[in-house]
């Protein structure tokens, strides 16, 4: 029986908003088209208000007219919502909750015929600039559902198609990388204030120096070994620079972190 609405959003926090505005406002989906259910009527008014996008705060009503169920809910709050659907198997399932492995969602839910995509997005995706990892292994061979998934995350940012025990590392790098970044840049902005910049033009030049190296990175066919060498001249500045950055051990802190991150993925996802 064909479904009321194509997508179905249980959970309303930042990042079921931005994936909603993604895919409306790219005009993928008819808000006519999209449901979203949460306990907190504020934020369903909201987007109601900015979307036009159907509401309730009946998740089973979500689960039962959706082809696609989106669970957008903290994960420690997952099995409370499994438990309200209980006798509810949405045949196709689609996961941001971090740590969640797909098998303790069909587990939770009653494993049926039901078919799970995890994913792991970022805060960028909030202006179309994301990075989301996805495993929707479980539609290969179902090309309009896959192109459903590829296209409704795309609308918010780049699609990476990754295997689920990659995951862990995926919120790593990208789930959790945009913090690192902007530690990165808040901590250029001060040292440029203490050497007599302004608060403003410290993070103007920040900020334009972190796109463009990105930008660079992304473009150039140059490792980034040769990209960090083409800015360091044989006894000029950057590399005075890069000296001490090598002998605090950089990149060492920097893995330090990112296991410590990837360290709580596994455990949050009971590995």
């Amino acid at each position: 029986m064909k479904k009321q609405f194509r997508l179905g959003v249980i959970g309303c926090g930042f990042m079921a908003q931005s994936i909603l505005r993604g895919a409306v406002l790219s005009d993928f989906l008819r808000a006519k088209k999209v449901i979203v259910s949460d306990v907190d009527m504020d934020k369903l008014r909201a987007v109601n208000d900015e979307l036009d996008v159907y509401f309730t705060q009946d998740n089973r009503y979500v689960a039962e007219n959706s082809e696609f169920v989106l669970f957008a809910v903290k994960p420690q709050n997952f099995a409370a919502v499994a438990a309200e659907l209980e006798g509810i198997l949405p045949p196709k399932i689609i996961s941001i909750m971090a740590g969640v492995k797909k098998s303790t969602v069909k587990n939770s839910l009653g494993v049926g015929i039901m078919r799970v995509a995890r994913c792991m997005p970022n805060l960028p995706c909030k202006i179309g600039s994301g990075m989301i990892g996805v495993d929707m292994s479980d539609f290969n061979g179902n090309p309009d559902d896959t192109e459903f998934i590829d296209k409704l995350f795309g609308s918010m940012g780049t699609v990476l198609s990754i295997s689920e025990d990659k995951m862990d590392a995926v919120t790593g790098i990208s789930g959790s990388g945009s913090a690192y970044v902007f530690m990165f840049m808040e901590a250029l902005i001060k040292a440029g204030m203490k050497n007599g910049l302004t608060k403003d033009e410290a993070t103007t030049l920040t900020v334009q120096t972190v796109l463009g190296a990105a930008e660079m990175a992304g473009s150039e066919e140059k490792p980034l070994s040769e990209l960090i060498s083409s800015v360091c001249s044989k006894g000029g500045t950057t590399i005075e620079a890069v000296n001490v950055l090598n002998d605090r051990d950089f990149e060492g802190i920097i893995q330090e972190a990112v296991d410590a991150c990837v360290k709580r993925s596994v455990q949050l996802s009971g590995k």
